[in-house]
C-alpha cells in the first residue's frame, strides 16, 4: 500500500476515534504507558478535556520502570493520572499462574478500577484493546467483555499498526514504545507465582535493555534458577558477542544458568509450551 493512502487510511480511522470517544462524554481509561492505552489517553485528553482521568494499577506484576514511564507521559500530554496500588498475589487464582490467570487477574483489575471510577464519577471504563488483539490468544479480553470495558480501538476498526501509524503522525514521543507484558508472562503456567521470581524478571530484563536489547523478554524455568533469553533474531549475533557480560550479570541475581532462545523474541512463546 503506498504511504499516502495508508496515511488517509488511518486520518479517516482517527477522526472516527475521536467521534467514538466524543459521544461517551467522559471516560476513565485503563491506563499502562505502553502504546495502545496512551495513545487512547491523549485523544481522550484532546477530545474530552478534564472529562477523563487515566488509572493505573500498580502491582508487583509491573516493572517500576513502565510506571515510571506511565508517570512520564501523563506529564508531558497533561493527563490526569490516578495510580493505585494493586497486589494480585493475594489471589490463590493468580498466584497458582493457571492457564487463564491473565482472566482472573484482569478482573480483580476492572472491578478495583470500576470501583474506583465510580468514586470520582466515572461510568464508562475504556482500555487500549485494538483490533489485532481479538486475533490472538488473550484471557484478558474475556474479563473484558464481561465487565463492559469500551473498546474505542476496536469500534473504530483500529489495528496495532495503525495504533502505532497515528501516534507517529500525530508525533507523540511513544509511538515506538517496544511492546510490553506482565512479568507473570515469563514463568510456566501452573508455577507458583511470587515476588522473588517476579522481582529476578524485572532485574534480569533491566540488565538487558542497559545492554541495548530494549525490545527482549527473559523467562524463567526450574523454579527460577534457568533463564531463557529472547530478542529479536536480528539481534541474536550482537547478544552472542557480549553473551560473557550478559550472563555475568544475570548470575549476580540468583540464575544458575542462561540460555538464549533461537528462535528469537515472539510474544507468547509460554503459550507454546
Amino acid at each position: 500500500m503506498r504511504p499516502s493512502l495508508r496515511k488517509n487510511m488511518t486520518a479517516n480511522k482517527l477522526r472516527e476515534l475521536e467521534e467514538i470517544i466524543k459521544d461517551t462524554g467522559t471516560m476513565a481509561i485503563l491506563f499502562s504507558g505502553g502504546v495502545d492505552s496512551s495513545l487512547l489517553a491523549v485523544i481522550a485528553r484532546k477530545v474530552l478535556g478534564e472529562n477523563h482521568i487515566c488509572i493505573l494499577l500498580d502491582s508487583p506484576l509491573v516493572p517500576e520502570s513502565a510506571v515510571n514511564s506511565a508517570r512520564k507521559i501523563a506529564d508531558e500530554n497533561s493527563l490526569e493520572l490516578h495510580i493505585l496500588n494493586f497486589n494480585p498475589l493475594e489471589d490463590q487464582d493468580i498466584r497458582k499462574n493457571p492457564k487463564n490467570r491473565c482472566y482472573h487477574c484482569k478482573k480483580k483489575i476492572i472491578q478495583t478500577a470500576k470501583e474506583y471510577a465510580s468514586s470520582c464519577g466515572f461510568t464508562i471504563i475504556a482500555d487500549g484493546t485494538n483490533v489485532s488483539d481479538t486475533h490472538t490468544l488473550r484471557p484478558g479480553i474475556a474479563a473484558c467483555r464481561e465487565e463492559g470495558i469500551f473498546r474505542p480501538f476496536v469500534s473504530a476498526g483500529i489495528s496495532k499498526a495503525d495504533i502505532r501509524q497515528i501516534a507517529r503522525q500525530e508525533k507523540y514521543d511513544f509511538w515506538d514504545l517496544p511492546s510490553s507484558a506482565c512479568l507473570a508472562s515469563r514463568i510456566p503456567y501452573g508455577e507458583m507465582l511470587d515476588s522473588e521470581k517476579l522481582g529476578k524478571v524485572e532485574q534480569g530484563e533491566d540488565i538487558l535493555h542497559r545492554m541495548g536489547f530494549l525490545q527482549c523478554r527473559m523467562r524463567l524455568h526450574d523454579c527460577g534458577t534457568l533463564a531463557s533469553i529472547e530478542v529479536p533474531s536480528e539481534q541474536i549475533p550482537k547478544i552472542v558477542l557480549k553473551k560473557d557480560e550478559m550472563i555475568r550479570q544475570l548470575k549476580t541475581i540468583g540464575l544458575t544458568h542462561v540460555c538464549l532462545d533461537l528462535e528469537g523474541y515472539r510474544s507468547g512463546s509460554m503459550d507454546e509450551i
